[in-house]
């Protein structure tokens, strides 16, 4: 019987969550490796407007724990966008709610920035620290060991560990390995993202517009070293039929179709990059935690993107789970059990489920003809709007405080 294992904790992917899950654990005393089959991206350069895509609103406490990380005044070094209001509105009536950073007293509501940038700051710290970080070979098979796991990679080598943290995305197969059922469905809708320039500037401000084919959002971004307003990230979810439409057309057709459905609030819009598209669908674990496993990140949910509040959630999940393990390391009891594990659950899976449910509120209640249902929801997007402490609420709940 195998008594020692090659690592105390390995962790099954290197995004954005993956990376901070290691990164959360470097100081710890456990032997800690991150596997992936890729590296992280490198960070686009910053001489240049090549604005990544993929980018992501980070709350004010997501942004606060990347700083007890010790990443944060590197990304601050790089490029990311503070925004300070947000305005949405519904496009088939008159109602419309704004929030703005100065009702809580905050410098920011959150913070946009590219993917890549992330990763990059984060691997980047990662390299001076004692966690191994194993790239180029995919887990080919997971099977359960004595010491805990037993992994098969592509390239042929094979690792045990105690503990095996599953942060490999919505596809997850060490979630499908290990067996942990998922309740999953499709939202019917495509995300296309892509960059633009805008006419007149985004003045620090999330938009976001609901129409009956799904929700358009521009999203401020701001070049490294420059002052412009001029340039944000556009999600735009629509039904599946719409998306085939406007990906057929060339990039200044999708332009002003962008510029019309978003009622040319920022003027003309120039699109900067290829329209990407990807598929949209929620999915929530049943359980996030099993004997020596854990899931966090998509492999344990994903949401529709409506909010912003992927990676918020992922990172919380990274927060929760490092607390948990380092809690039980202090106090000489077992890391890797379900009982220790469990409480990892129980702080996030109600926190995650509901924000979850709400946002599947939002998209049904917004994707509806119904014209009682369009009437209710202006009305309370006014109501909502005059209300100073119910605004509050609801912008502390985004922001994470």
């Amino acid at each position: 019987m195998q008594q020692h294992p090659d690592f105390d904790l390995i962790i099954a992917g290197g995004g954005m969550v993956g990376l901070a899950q290691a990164l959360a654990l470097a100081d710890s005393p456990l032997r800690v490796a991150l596997l992936d089959q890729r590296p992280p991206a490198p960070a686009p350069s910053m001489t240049e407007l090549n604005f990544d895509n993929r980018v992501s609103a980070l709350t004010p406490a997501s942004a606060e724990f990347l700083r007890e990380l010790g990443v944060w005044e590197a990304l601050l070094e790089l490029r990311l966008c503070p925004y300070t209001r947000m305005e949405v509105w519904d496009a088939d009536g008159t109602g419309a709610i704004r929030f703005d950073a100065r009702d809580l007293h905050l410098d920011a509501l959150g913070y946009l920035v590219e993917n890549s940038l992330v990763t990059a700051v984060l691997a980047e710290a990662l390299r001076n620290t004692q966690i191994e970080c194993r790239f180029g070979a995919a887990i080919a098979n997971l099977e359960r060991d004595s010491a805990g796991w037993r992994l098969a990679l592509s390239d042929g080598a094979s690792l045990t560990c105690s503990l095996l943290i599953g942060a490999d995305g919505g596809g997850s197969r060490v979630r499908e390995w290990a067996g942990l059922k998922t309740r999953a469905w499709s939202y019917g809708h495509e995300a296309l993202v892509t960059t633009v320039h805008t006419e007149q500037p985004h003045r620090a401000t999330a938009w976001q517009c609901f129409m009956r084919t799904g929700p358009l959002a521009f999203l401020p971004l701001r070049p490294h070293g420059d002052g412009s307003q001029h340039y944000s990230s556009i999600v735009w979810s629509c039904e599946p039929a719409l998306a085939r439409e406007l990906l057929a057309l060339d990039q200044e057709q999708f332009a002003a179709r962008c510029a019309t459905a978003f009622e040319r609030r920022l003027g003309a819009v120039e699109v900067l990059s290829p329209v990407q598209a990807f598929p949209l669908r929620q999915l929530h674990a049943i359980d996030y935690v099993a004997p020596n496993l854990a899931l966090i990140g998509d492999a344990a949910h994903t949401i529709h993107p409506l909010a912003g509040q992927g990676v918020n959630l992922g990172l919380a999940d990274v927060h929760s789970l490092s607390g948990v393990i380092r809690a039980a390391l202090a106090q000489g009891r077992d890391y890797c059990s379900q009982q220790t594990l469990s409480r990892y659950q129980r702080e996030r899976k109600a926190a995650n489920l509901g924000m979850m449910l709400g946002m599947e509120g939002f998209k049904r209640l917004f994707g509806s003809d119904d014209l009682l249902l369009r009437w209710l929801r202006n009305e309370g997007l006014r109501l909502a709007d005059s209300l100073t402490p119910l605004k509050q609420t609801l912008m502390r709940r985004a922001t994470g405080l």
